[in-house]
């Protein structure tokens, strides 16, 4: 189904020929002539059924004996096909709160998702006729692309190079608005925008996730610091050997890279008492 023009003409002007029809029927039944009177008040009646009104942002879709005849998309009133039905449809964009869904992440953790969809129906026909009741076609299309989406991607990680729902919304709201996109086409829809409103560890494993993500954050803080710390030691033990300041065998290049290295791995201020053994023997 494609969307295109009905046949109108402007309602003012269909109201002045319907009041002359109207004064005309009157004329003669003054004159005591039925017939003429009865075929224009016949007449004003199929004019005055096709007089419709159409708001700004608003699309009315005429029938007539089951056939689709075409939609009214300009603002104002006018007179279409007679004795049609006409079906009005909001182009007003809109926004859609899905409701709090309990999915797993890909690790098979169970959360909780939300999400706002912002979108406006561009073509009144698909709307009425490819799908039954585009309303309720938008929001069980976007719960489900919600839950698919959210199968997709772990709640967090540490690691730059994974996309994860907590860390990366934006990359996120764009794959989730191609899919609603992808599903809702065929109902006249275009999605504007789609965000997470709400993401959270489901409350049965959230006391204990937190405790993993605690864990975790740990673990990566202490990697990053090892690994500068490693760094740290062997450009000093370079250095000090590359302008000769001492001359180091493998024992003792040993024992300084561990007293530098607990020096700048430790927690606390201390001062630690460093051996990096005698010169002299």
């Amino acid at each position: 189904m494609q969307e295109r023009k009905a046949w109108s003409i402007n309602g003012f002007l269909g109201i002045i020929i319907l009041l002359g029809l109207i004064g005309g029927a009157a004329y003669f039944i003054i004159q005591q002539e039925i017939v003429p009177a009865i075929l224009l008040l016949i007449l004003a009646i199929f004019l005055g059924s096709g007089i419709t009104i159409v708001q700004p942002n608003q699309s009315v879709v005429v029938t007539f004996l089951g056939k689709y005849m075409g939609s009214i998309r300009e603002a104002g009133i006018f007179v279409t096909i007679p004795f049609s039905i006409r079906r009005t449809i909001s182009l007003r964009v809109r926004n859609f709160n899905s409701k709090k869904l309990k999915v797993n992440d890909v690790e098979g953790n169970p959360i909780e998702i939300a999400a706002v969809i912002v979108f406006k129906v561009v073509d009144a026909a698909k709307a009425v006729f490819d799908v039954d009741q585009y309303e309720q076609f938008v929001e069980i299309q976007s719960e489900t692309a919600v839950r698919h989406v959210a199968t997709k991607y772990p709640y967090d990680t540490y690691e730059d190079d994974i996309l994860s729902l907590r860390g990366n919304a934006e990359e996120v709201s764009n794959e989730l608005t191609r899919e609603l996109q992808d599903r809702l086409k065929v109902a006249g829809v275009e999605v504007i925008e789609a965000r997470l409103t709400h993401l959270a560890y489901s409350t049965e494993i959230a006391q204990a996730m937190l405790q993993r993500q605690q864990a975790a954050a740990i673990i990566s803080a202490r990697k990053l610091i090892v690994d500068g710390a490693v760094g740290m030691a062997q450009d000093a033990i370079m250095r000090l050997e590359k302008e000769g300041l001492v001359d180091l065998d493998d024992e003792r290049r040993v024992s300084m890279i561990n007293n530098l290295l607990v020096t700048i791995v430790s927690e606390k201020g201390t001062q630690p008492v460093v051996n990096t053994g005698s010169l002299y023997q």
